[in-house]
């Protein structure tokens, strides 16, 4: 049985949390490997393939990268990593200046290199980046021998990109690889695996998200190979805490009512973003009160509000006052409005104008 992860990213600044948190998530991520560590033991897991980026950058704490050599090391298996354009293999990086335990190979090399493992009649092939980005291909001219072993790549890269910055990868070359299975990394969102010629490849994703363009579950893929190189992959959900997003149209009721009715049971782990859409009236949906109200059930909560002005806000702009004649010269340019950008900033215009008329405070 194997375990295939990518894309730790490490000592992510995580630069739009508050410093607190940040920091609590740095030091969950730093957790994460040493939860990683029992699930292998747990598990009976022999062979653990790590694709890349597991530091955010090639100059990584060397706190953090004694820690994960520690976590890596009360693996009982065996464990390799591909560095990939984040945490490439260079002067100064972890993977030259720690000391790794005797069950971790760091393919350092900027070519692929082989590791047999003749307990399984298997071998390991693999190749870093030496650099922030790589133009050429690592399959480009590989081929792995016909020998009855079982052969397993491990890379950091893409598929076929529309520009050839981290390690472009070719349909062809993997077709024509006789890989058995291809452990990528760098592409955050899990995909399904692929099969080309005879290899199956497959991303899966980062283990952790760190931001709201890497949304709901995040894990690694737990895998088996038999004897003639048969490959079936279960994705295993890991990261602790996810980022989701949710839109909740509040037409017709107060924000606070339709966000509790949309909101799911278990949300204090996780954080959210949640984005108003609907209709409200002129006080628009009161952003900063609902937050006030809701933080506490969300490890970090962020609101946008994207509600419209009701219609019947407009039904005022007849009167012959200062209130019909501001309605009026911004219901023009609403509608001559190009862009759902320029509506909603009329919106809140709107919005900010009738409580200035009516003295109430907005926030």
């Amino acid at each position: 049985m194997f375990l295939h992860a990518a894309d730790f990213h490490l000592d992510s600044a995580f630069g739009a949390l508050t410093a607190a948190q940040a920091a609590g998530r740095r030091r969950e991520s730093r957790e994460l490997v040493f939860r990683l560590s029992d699930y292998v033991n747990q598990n009976h897991i022999g062979l653990v393939l790590l694709a890349g980026d597991l530091f955010d950058s090639g100059s990584a704490f060397r706190e953090t990268g004694e820690q994960l050599a520690e976590a890596l090391g009360r693996m009982e298996a065996r464990v390799f990593i591909a560095p990939g354009n984040h945490d490439w293999a260079g002067p100064g990086s972890p993977w030259t200046t720690v000391r790794w335990p005797e069950n971790v190979h760091v393919f350092r090399e900027g070519r692929l290199t082989a590791v047999d493992l003749p307990e399984w009649n298997l071998t390991v092939h693999g190749a870093a980046f030496t650099a922030p980005e790589r133009r050429e291909s690592f399959l480009e001219g590989f081929s792995a021998p016909e020998d009855g072993r079982v052969h397993i790549g491990l890379l950091h890269g893409e598929i076929d990109p529309p520009e050839a910055r981290y390690a472009p990868l070719r349909k062809e070359e993997i077709a024509g690889s006789g890989l058995h299975y291809l452990a990528l990394g760098h592409i955050h969102k899990r995909t399904e695996p692929v099969r080309l010629g005879r290899t199956l490849c497959a991303w899966p994703g980062c283990i952790e998200g760190r931001g709201f363009d890497e949304l709901g579950e995040k894990g690694f893929y737990r895998g088996t190979v038999d004897e003639r190189g048969g490959v079936s992959l279960a994705f295993v959900p890991f990261a602790r805490r996810r980022y989701e997003v949710l839109e909740v149209d509040v037409t017709g009721r107060s924000p606070r009512a339709a966000v509790e009715a949309a909101l799911p049971e278990d949300t204090a782990r996780h954080l959210y973003r949640i984005v108003l859409t609907g209709e409200t009236g002129p006080g628009g949906a009161d952003v900063l009160g609902l937050r006030e109200a809701l933080a506490e059930r969300f490890y970090a909560l962020e609101l946008r509000d994207r509600t419209r002005v009701a219609e019947d806000v407009w039904a005022r702009a007849e009167e012959d006052s200062l209130r019909g004649l501001f309605l009026r010269c911004l219901r023009q340019r609403r509608r001559g409005a190009e862009s759902e950008a320029e509506r909603e900033a009329v919106d809140r215009a709107v919005r900010f104008g009738l409580a200035a008329l009516d003295h109430r405070d907005l926030g």
